[in-house]
């Protein structure tokens, strides 16, 4: 950046601010006007620098080492020239203040990809990221700007890093021990970020593992198996984790950001502590917390133990811990978004160094340039339209009462939660989709598709359907033929095979004489009345409506419907509201 681009003292970028000292090797703070310098004195254009004398601080003799070099500023050269733009003149100081504050409030590791975007130049910080080649499990190429983006965010409770053998298990391999599926959406206005259960019963499929030489094992899934063995046990890496999540949730996850227990204390830590609030006053040995009802700043081992604790709040248990994480991280990214953090350039580098250091990325989001381009993605959600909620489950009903260790999913919550994330649906009010709402519910279109599904349901027993696979995955027409027989007693419905082309959306073709039949179908499947195709001419008796399963399709029994609002009794909080452990 040339010394146009600059301005006076309140205009300086503030990474030029920042410089290596030879003697440490550390980047340190170099303000003119600080307290530990003297005032800068300009000199005129042709005129050389004072001498310093020898032995003095700075001085090439000085027996402390050189100097660090003081902010590169707008001065005349020697023998005249411009200056440094003026404040209020157009220099380049001010607009990338205002970038550098656009880019916080989102997810706290993304958050903090964002805030790098001034201090690109550090080439160390590319480094400092570990990047695992997940091949086809997430979205190659990065990420589309119009579609929605699903970041899988998880914490591992492998034991590496100092200071962290004596929590237990220090040999592990490390589980998903905190797992977090981010869904940010199509328009950028709002965010969903929902917990995952460690201990939730589920399907590992089958995942191909890249292997340090640049093979391929294909590790073999497992049914019933815990949750949080998606990823370490039995060499599976994060792609293997974002594999059990689509296939738990029917969402495609597009990239993953792992973080070991050294991330929650150093990002803690160079936040200058995340505010907590405890209800009662606290002391579990198990986590080592203690804590006195009331306010605390937590950092560092503090921190730690803060989001470990399983003992200190609610039923004590992981769910339970779930929650108090939840409120953590939306606590921290309220702190990075502060105003004393976004104008710290100190809190600036000691996050990038953090997040860098503690981050295990997919090769898709592999480098801080596309980071930074992810982080400018997201930089306009408020922190009020980023809700945490829980996947909805119960307790095991196969385990002994008194002996409850695992869970599973509550479907009758949880199917609609997954649609509305599936809809690119907001948990929250987000005035931009209230008012497309209200616009789309006023058109002609609207109401003439309203109307279709107005008026009588035939009987189960007395609709007659073909179903045709036109696009959804291998076996949709015969699963949903079962699942129609089977469980909702379409028993006149029949398989029909592939149909004879390709289409994007599921359709259900019927005559106006079948009305009655394609609403009952409707109602079974979770079918939009956009799907409904009417033809114009009666049908001959016992003539079947045909169904075309399209690209949408996700599985029998699964709604194409997302609903507007979530079901009552889920759990949820947004990022913007202080919630007090209890």
């Amino acid at each position: 950046m040339d010394a146009q681009s600059r301005g006076r003292a309140d205009e300086i970028d503030p990474a030029d601010q920042w410089v290596l000292n030879p003697r440490t090797g550390n980047y340190e703070l170099r303000l003119e006007q600080s307290a530990a310098q003297a005032p800068s004195q300009r000199r005129a254009p042709g005129t050389t620098p004072p001498r310093r004398a020898p032995g003095s601080p700075g001085s090439p003799a000085s027996p402390a080492g050189p100097a660090v070099p003081g902010p590169r500023r707008g001065d005349a050269p020697p023998g005249g020239g411009r200056r440094g733009a003026r404040p209020g003149r157009g220099g380049g100081g001010g607009r990338r203040k205002k970038i550098l504050v656009a880019t916080g409030g989102t997810l706290a590791f993304v958050l903090v990809a964002g805030s790098i975007a001034g201090y690109l130049y550090y080439d160390h910080l590319n480094g400092n990221l570990n990047v695992t080649d997940i091949g086809d499990a997430g979205t190659s190429g990065g990420f589309k700007k119009d579609q929605p983006i699903n970041i899988l965010v998880i914490g591992t409770d492998k034991r590496s890093g100092a200071g962290n053998e004596g929590y237990g298990d220090a040999g592990s391999v490390g589980h998903a021990d905190t797992t977090i599926l981010f869904h940010v959406a199509k328009d950028r206005s709002n965010a969903t970020a929902l917990s995952i259960p460690r201990d939730l019963i589920t399907d590992v499929p089958n995942c191909p593992t890249k292997q340090p030489d640049g093979s391929t094992k294909d590790i073999p899934g497992e049914r019933g198996a815990r949750f949080n063995t998606s990823l370490g046990q039995a060499g599976r890496d994060p792609g293997c984790t974002m594999r059990t999540v689509k296939e738990l949730t029917g969402i495609q996850v597009d990239h993953f950001m792992m973080a070991d227990f050294n991330a929650v204390k150093n990002l803690s830590t160079a936040v200058g502590g995340v505010p907590v609030c405890v209800a009662k006053d606290v002391n579990d040995k198990a986590s080592k917390l203690k804590l006195t009802a009331g306010d605390h700043r937590l950092e560092g081992e503090q921190a730690l133990a803060f989001v470990r604790t399983r003992h200190a709040f609610g039923q004590r248990s992981d769910l339970d811990r779930i929650k108090t994480q939840q409120q953590f991280l939306g606590s921290m990214m309220r702190e990075m978004k502060s105003k004393e953090t976004l104008t710290s350039p100190q809190k600036f580098l000691s996050l990038a160094e953090a997040a860098t250091k503690s981050l295990s990325v997919d090769s898709g989001i592999g480098s801080i340039a596309k980071l930074t381009d992810l982080a400018g993605e997201l930089k306009s959600i408020d922190l009020k339209n980023i809700t945490f909620t829980t996947l909805p489950v119960i307790d095991n009903p196969a385990e002994p009462v008194g002996a409850k260790a695992t869970v599973v999913v509550k479907q009758a919550q949880a199917e609609p939660l997954l649609q509305m994330i599936r809809g690119d649906v907001s948990l929250t009010e987000v005035e931009k989709k209230e008012q497309a709402a209200k616009d789309a519910a006023a058109t002609d279109a609207k109401a003439k598709l309203d109307a279709l599904m107005q008026g009588p349901r035939a009987a189960a027993k007395d609709v007659r359907v073909d179903v045709y696979n036109g696009g959804g995955p291998a076996g949709s027409a015969s699963g949903t033929l079962t699942w129609l027989q089977n469980t909702k007693g379409v028993l006149k419905s029949s398989n029909l095979g592939n149909a004879p082309a390709k289409v994007a959306a599921t359709q259900l073709e019927y005559a106006p004489n079948q009305a009655d039949q394609a609403r009952a179908l409707a109602d079974m499947m979770g079918l939009p009345a956009t799907a409904l195709k009417i033809g114009t001419a009666d049908a001959a008796p016992k003539t079947p409506m045909k169904l075309t399963l399209g690209a949408d399709f996700k599985g029998a029994g699964v709604s194409m419907t997302a609903p507007q609002q979530a079901p009552e009794g889920v759990q949820r909080v947004e990022a913007d509201k202080p919630v007090c452990a209890k």
